[in-house]
């Protein structure tokens, strides 16, 4: 028989969530390093950073009985991660450094690297930095290849959402399929 209630949560193990929350990590040590304090930006960056994470686990979390909800949730983690990436592009227009190109070797070389702690993406901006460039701009630019990594992720778990919905339906339908087939038993 159909569970009213299906499997939901499970959002740690989901690899956008992991990423999400490594992303507000370094978000969190960037602003306190380079972005002044008194400065709106600063709480406004943390702050995107931290509604990705949140809205992800909290989607994943009401899943179970709210679909439409889940999408939701996740469609608003997905909008606040590009509110953030264009607060990294602000920060980098700025400072009149420089945004890496696409085809930047710097770029893979992190993707390649699958850092997973702050410490670690620090050690990789580190390392960059003695070889050429200035550690502000090689720590934006490594969060936006995270963010691009992480927003690609958050679009196709929002098609699968989507998908899932058309086909399986939401609590409603569920709940009507569950009653009418206790019905008839």
């Amino acid at each position: 028989m159909e569970k009213l209630i299906i499997k939901h949560g499970g959002y740690r193990d989901l690899r956008t969530f992991q990423l999400a929350r490594l992303i507000f990590d370094i978000t969190t040590r960037f602003c306190q390093k380079f972005v002044d304090a008194k400065s709106r930006t600063r709480d406004q960056m943390v702050q995107a950073a931290r509604s990705g994470v949140q809205n992800i686990a909290e989607g994943s979390q009401a899943s179970g009985t709210s679909k439409k909800t889940e999408l939701k949730l996740t469609n608003v983690a997905r909008a606040s991660l590009e509110e953030l990436k264009l607060d990294y592009e602000d920060f980098l227009r700025q400072h009149e450094l420089k945004v890496w190109e696409r085809m930047d070797l710097r770029r893979q070389e992190l993707i390649d690297r699958r850092v997973k702690t702050a410490d670690q993406f620090a050690l990789w901006a580190k390392e960059e930095a003695q070889k050429q460039g200035h550690v502000a701009e090689i720590a934006a630019n490594g969060v936006l290849v995270l963010l691009k990594v992480a927003c690609t992720l958050l679009d196709r778990q929002l098609a699968q959402q989507a998908d899932a919905f058309t086909r399986e339906g939401g609590f409603t339908e569920r709940l009507y399929r569950v009653r009418r087939s206790t019905r008839k038993q």
